[in-house]
């Protein structure tokens, strides 16, 4: 699988996979994170203009999206029951979803990201179990908790190199 930023023709690809995680995630006890209403067709088509939102994809077809950042992400400033792993500069991963169609998505996130840094931070919704098995099977380790714009908490998790 490969990754590449993705432009405005991918918006309807980009929101049948939303709408599809979406799905999975409120059939397998996720309800809460996303819902059906986030992320916003609005969001998406700013993440593509700001270029953060990436693809995974193969010969065949796009299987998958995150958004990638690498600046400092405000509700990473206050962590609370625990810590970061370090104060070096990060790459943030947000959005990561899937088709449902392919394995090994998250792995393709994490190896990329992993290539181009030596820190990563990510954060799920308590709920979302399987998204903490994949982050934590990826060598990322569990850092304490930090609270999204709407003040709802999320699991946060950083990788390094270090």
């Amino acid at each position: 699988m490969h990754v590449r930023k993705a432009k405005h023709d991918d918006l309807s690809v980009i929101m049948s996979i939303y709408h599809a995680a979406q799905d999975f995630m409120i059939a397998s006890g996720n309800p809460d994170q996303w819902g059906h209403s986030y992320p916003s067709e609005d969001l998406i088509r700013d993440d593509i203009a700001n270029e953060v939102c990436h693809l995974i994809y193969d010969d065949e077809c796009v299987h998958g999206v995150f958004a990638l950042f690498d600046n400092v992400e405000p509700t990473y400033q206050y962590i609370e029951d625990g810590q970061w792993l370090n104060d070096e500069s990060y790459v943030t991963v947000h959005r990561i979803a899937s088709d449902g169609k392919v394995h090994g998505i998250f792995k393709c996130v994490a190896d990329y990201c992993k290539s181009i840094s030596n820190n990563i931070r990510i954060d799920t919704h308590e709920n979302n179990l399987i998204m903490q098995k994949q982050i934590e099977k990826n060598g990322f380790k569990k850092c304490g908790t930090i609270y999204v714009r709407d003040k709802s908490p999320r699991i946060a998790y950083q990788w390094s190199k270090y």
